[in-house]
């Protein structure tokens, strides 16, 4: 039974708006010491979370303080770059004593929950393990903001940058289609572009611009069609490993950066490169892998030649957890490695190293919130099985209006309509309002 004060976290649909999409409520059934909370925001050229901060930074305070009477916890920590000099101003002055911010480095990735903890809080999460097992729950600023409001989840900042005429944050109705946020930021300057839903290093790449934002998106990059990252995320994996296999030299670069190698975790991508010349499949099992984080940071920055240690990793992890094979060091504490201060990326480097210094560093919030007359959205915008349709085509919806809900007992979360409209269409995935 989920106390009634998390059932309403479940019931307006707050989930993580920070790329997972984890629901909140399940984060707080077990107790945490210190909240923290994820304005790193490392991903290049995005800008949505610190946005908010510089905006509504009372609404995310007291967003903040809600989640720690909830989980219990005596303390805050807000994790902000320390080049927003004027966002960190405004929020110390109205912290408070049970909470602090914390100055975070101009590095990649420390918006990974795993590195943001060990910079904040000072505790290495075992590898394997989840915050809440050194005492910490980490929630999304957005995610705040939605906390604070206590109502339906039915709007989403995000931020659109690269190549379009005015890169800015806004705010949009959940459903939204990608063309109507280009459109917000002046239009694409280039005449044939993909995206990078969620920016360069994690991102997905999506061909259709019609596709609609969802809770989780906190912003794209609009990218041309012949952009090396573009590229890259249309290489198939027997590709990927065949170049692998004949190119790499084992020089480990991608293991002497990765950002869970240098916290202690047993993870070695060069070992999972060194594996694809072993196996005539194209890649094989290696030990440790499935403690990738899929930060890219190994394939997009420390390869010299371009190679793609990151997807053979994923490849070895789906294949361990297939296997149902378990880590004998999972769960287990460790050591950070003596050189990690020394091997963090900074910012301004990788955006270079990604092409990405053309294009403006800003992202501004727009004010208002974005009109549309279509809305799409998927069931599934969330951790845990897709919610259920409540209503039916032909039905009459308002704002805020419950359209689809979770069984009890899943993991998941509620899903509203974020305009006043009818109900157009409703298959397996999606609910289509207009």
């Amino acid at each position: 039974m989920i106390p009634p004060d998390l059932q309403e976290l479940q019931s307006n649909g707050v989930v993580g708006a920070g790329g997972a999409g984890f629901p909140t409520y399940a984060k707080l059934l077990r107790p945490a010491e210190v909240v923290v909370v994820n304005a790193a925001e490392c991903e290049p050229l995005m800008h949505k979370d610190k946005e908010i901060l510089r905006h509504y930074p009372e609404e995310v305070i007291s967003g903040l303080k809600r989640v720690m009477g909830l989980a219990h916890a005596r303390q805050g920590i807000i994790g902000i770059k320390n080049k927003y000099t004027d966002v960190i101003a405004r929020v110390g002055s109205l912290v408070g004593d049970s909470v602090r911010v914390h100055a975070l480095g101009d590095y990649y990735p420390t918006g990974d929950e795993f590195v943001l903890v060990k910079e904040t809080v000072g505790r290495v999460i075992p590898p394997g393990a989840l915050p809440l097992d050194v005492g910490a729950v980490v929630c999304n600023v957005e995610t705040l903001w939605n906390v604070h409001h206590r109502t339906p989840v039915v709007e989403k900042f995000l931020t659109v940058a690269g190549a379009v005429r005015t890169p800015c944050t806004v705010r949009v109705p959940v459903g939204i289609s990608y063309a109507e946020a280009i459109a917000a930021a002046g239009g694409a300057t280039c005449p044939s572009y993909h995206l990078l839903i969620g920016g360069p290093m994690m991102g997905i790449l999506e061909t259709d611009v019609q596709r609609p934002v969802t809770k989780t998106c906190g912003g794209f990059l609009v990218l041309p069609v012949d952009h090396p990252l573009v590229q890259r995320r249309k290489m198939t994996y027997q590709v990927i490993n065949r170049i692998g296999k004949s190119a790499c030299d084992q020089c480990s670069f991608c293991t002497e950066l990765c950002p869970r190698y240098l916290l202690g975790h047993p993870i070695e991508p060069h070992k999972a490169m060194r594996g694809l010349v072993f196996t005539s499949r194209g890649t094989t099992m290696v030990p440790g892998t499935e403690f990738c984080c899929e930060c890219n940071l190994c394939s997009l920055y420390a390869c010299p030649e371009g190679l793609d240690p990151k997807n053979v990793c994923v490849q070895s992890k789906q294949m361990i957890r297939a296997a149902g094979k378990k880590h004998p060091q999972a769960g287990q504490p460790c050591q950070v490695r003596p050189m990690a201060e020394g091997r963090k990326t900074p910012l301004p480097n990788l955006i270079r190293r990604l092409g990405l210094d053309r294009y403006d560093n800003h992202g501004p919030l727009r004010p208002g919130v974005l009109e549309t007359r279509r809305i799409v959205l998927p069931k599934k915008q969330h951790v845990g099985p897709p919610a259920e349709a409540v209503v039916r085509p032909g039905d009459r919806v308002a704002k805020g209006t419950l359209v689809a809900a979770v069984k009890e007992g899943q993991l998941g979360c509620s899903l509203h309509s974020s305009m006043d409209g009818r109900v157009t269409a409703i298959d397996p995935e999606i609910i289509v309002e207009a």
